[in-house]
């Protein structure tokens, strides 16, 4: 499962490995955030076509800037594990938050908070941080 919009790479590399793509798409109206009701629509739809396996969230948003909120992650994680999803979480941009309100959460934390074991896996970059 991977957000839309987002940078090519997801995209691109389910392309490449003939994989199938499971779109999920962000809320443009509330600033680009992530709706569990999309995640489910999404995830619906997808399982005539395959079996889906992770879903890809990336926060803060790239292209969109957008910063998810803590109760955000907490529904996304209880969402994955209710789904047996494996969380990739590009948090490459997590230094590079401008909205005065906004404040970055790491799923790895989140999660633990929550006391859920669940796969994850937290991309960062010394490129980008």
């Amino acid at each position: 499962m991977v957000p839309i919009p987002q940078y090519p790479l997801y995209s691109a590399t389910l392309c490449e490995y003939g994989m199938h793509l499971i779109s999920y798409y962000l809320d443009e109206e509330n600033q680009w955030a992530l709706n569990i009701n999309e995640l489910q629509r999404a995830l619906e739809e997808s399982k005539d076509q395959c079996k889906p396996k992770a879903i890809v969230v990336i926060n803060p948003g790239n292209p969109t800037g957008s910063v998810l909120t803590k109760n955000n992650i907490e529904d996304i994680i209880k969402f994955a594990n209710k789904n047996k999803l494996i969380i990739i979480a590009d948090e490459v941009y997590q230094h590079n938050i401008w909205g005065e309100s906004a404040k970055f959460y790491s799923f790895k934390k989140v999660m633990h908070d929550l006391e859920i074991k669940l796969e994850l896996a937290s991309l960062m970059s010394a490129s980008k941080g």
